[in-house]
């Protein structure tokens, strides 16, 4: 039988009901030009844009996967799945995997179905695919490995679930030779061979008297720089990890929805109403915080040259400056909510938009 697991949106109404802050005029300190466009079918899933070299992979909710030349936006190859996308894209070059709404993950190769298999419970998170393996994160909190060649289960390990998980990615990721899943509120590293546990790092722990209360989620979007991995609790906390040893650098409040991007100094991250701001990574402590953007719905933010850059409700892309924070330009695509990460590739930054409008912008 399928295991059924209530998921809860991100969204919250509050900064919704409340006007975003007036932008001004847009500053235009860095020159950036539209090079090319182009499209998908609307998104409506928590997409995950995959960068391989100098292609990107993305999808629409219509399960149509598609591969591009991030330098001209150029398509390399499409395919239908045949059925609605809810997690996706991975991919480590040759092999790319998504997951339907009807609980199956289709694995790819050189633009073809390669084979499929049935999953026990929904899946929100990208799977990832590395050393001819896919890997799978449930909402069921379980994880599982299949070879990529053939789709035969290696294995599977579960966790105990929650009534509640969060209808958004979270976190799967090597780690060297290792795999770092986000399991409720902890960064666990699991043996790729057989699931084994290798560290459990706790940033979150369960509060509150009931369901929605207690609701502890890591959500997809990390920092990570040599051994350390910086990562955010749904509504809860931020924190780094020494996935060495397994143990908790630091951690602090915070009530942001997205994920976090940084560098070697500074950790970057939204709060849930649009406050911009930037942790020292070796200890935590706030270095700059900038309301400009507040109640806008900001995607998670992703560091690019002296940029930080964030997509919001409305369209528009925002690059602010790493240093702190000030406004460096803004661009706009097709007026609809940038709710995926922007991700960079081959000189080229990508931005795609809930309406399905794929945009490559580069310096000019």
């Amino acid at each position: 039988m399928p295991v059924l697991v209530a998921a809860l949106s991100a969204c919250a109404s509050g900064p919704e009901q409340i006007k975003p802050a007036e932008l001004g005029v847009n500053p235009s300190l860095l020159g950036v030009r539209t090079v090319w466009t182009s499209k998908v079918a609307p998104v409506d899933f928590p997409l995950q844009v995959k960068v391989n070299g100098s292609t990107v992979m993305l999808a629409g909710a219509d399960g149509v996967v598609q591969s591009l030349d991030a330098r001209t936006g150029a398509q390399l190859w499409r395919v239908e799945v045949g059925a609605t996308i809810s997690a996706g894209v991975g991919s480590d070059g040759r092999f790319a995997a998504v997951v339907t709404r009807n609980n199956e993950l289709v694995v790819l190769e050189a633009g073809q179905v390669l084979w499929r298999a049935r999953l026990p419970a929904q899946v929100f998170t990208a799977p990832l695919v590395a050393g001819e393996r896919v890997f799978v994160l449930g909402a069921d909190r379980g994880v599982a490995a299949f070879d990529a060649r053939t789709g035969r289960k290696l294995w599977q390990q579960q966790r105990p679930g929650e009534a509640l998980v969060l209808r958004q990615a979270g976190i799967l990721m090597p780690m060297g030779n290792t795999l770092v899943a986000g399991l409720a509120g902890h960064l666990v590293d699991m043996n790729p061979l057989n699931g084994n546990v290798v560290w459990d790092a706790a940033l979150a722990s369960p509060r509150g008297t009931n369901d929605i209360e207690r609701l502890v989620d890591l959500v997809g979007g990390v920092s990570r720089q040599g051994n350390e991995v910086c990562a955010r609790a749904f509504q809860s906390a931020v924190g780094c990890v020494d996935a060495l040893r397994g143990s908790v650098i630091w951690k602090r409040p915070a009530v942001g929805t997205v994920g976090l991007q940084g560098d070697d100094v500074h950790v970057y991250g939204v709060e849930g109403d649009g406050t911009l701001l930037a942790w020292r990574r070796t200890d935590g402590e706030p270095v700059w915080t900038s309301e400009r953007l507040r109640y806008r719905t900001l995607s998670t933010p992703l560091v690019l040259g002296r940029s930080v850059v964030v997509g919001d409700a409305t369209g528009l892309v925002h690059f602010v400056s790493r240093a702190d924070g000030t406004p460096l330009t803004r661009l706009s695509t097709d007026g609809s909510a940038i709710t995926v990460a922007p991700v960079a590739a081959a000189g080229t930054l990508v931005v795609v938009t809930r309406n399905g409008g794929v945009y490559g912008f580069q310096p000019e």
